[in-house]
């Protein structure tokens, strides 16, 4: 991939001088964003996992939908698949070895609309150092208002997005290639890996307004 090649993200903001237009920024919230994944284990079943702690941000407006970019990061150490053990081995470096790559990092736009509230993307995933271009298949689910409160008094209201998204990854190309056999020539972990992004999203100018920003920028993952 050339380094010379524009960033999407960055671009954006000269494509909304050019084209005239505004395109909100909103900010991922962390306690009710997370990224599953599924491998198939022992070749009859699922293995699930997950990761909670993402930050990042989008640039969306429903007028300008297409035009929607995406960047954040996630905390790979907080890996969770629900064996204490299997996590250990995940950060190890025969997976995501996490003592050398912390973060799992990525950069994201819209290519076209395929249906009401339905879109094709691309997304730049970072894993392990390495970075591949990902097809997305996304849902945006919509739009709503809800209050920010403190104690008491309400400090005004607060807009909130959604979408969730969808994606097929091959471990190998990313560096992670440990594996084992089992008899009759199966092995122990797939090869491709099955993707899903939840992201739910506050508009920074509403964060701003209210003074919730300092609380959801500091905001720890939760369940």
């Amino acid at each position: 991939m050339s380094t010379s090649s524009p960033n999407p993200v960055d671009a954006l903001d000269i494509e909304t001088r050019t084209r005239g237009g505004a395109i909100e920024t909103w900010i991922f919230e962390p306690g009710h964003t997370e990224a599953e994944f599924r491998a198939r284990h022992m070749m009859v079943t699922w293995v699930r996992g997950l990761f909670k702690d993402i930050h990042g941000r989008v640039r969306f407006s429903w007028e300008r939908c297409v035009d929607a970019r995406f960047e954040g990061e996630i905390d790979a150490a907080g890996i969770w698949t629900g064996e204490p053990a299997r996590d250990q081995h995940l950060r190890s470096p025969d997976f995501f070895d996490v003592e050398n790559h912390p973060k799992i990092a990525f950069t994201g736009w819209f290519t076209e609309r395929t249906g009401a509230t339905s879109f094709k993307g691309e997304v730049e995933l970072t894993i392990r150092g390495v970075t591949r271009t990902v097809p997305l298949d996304v849902q945006y689910l919509g739009e709503w208002k809800t209050a920010f409160w403190v104690g008491d008094r309400n400090k005004g209201e607060l807009r909130r997005i959604g979408f969730e998204a969808s994606a097929r990854i091959k471990r190998q190309d990313f560096g992670i290639a440990w594996q084992d056999e089992i008899p009759g020539g199966g092995i122990v972990a797939s090869n491709e890996i099955d993707l899903n992004l939840d992201v739910e999203a506050i508009l920074l100018d509403d964060l701003e307004r209210t003074g919730a920003i300092e609380y959801y920028q500091d905001q720890p993952a939760a369940s």
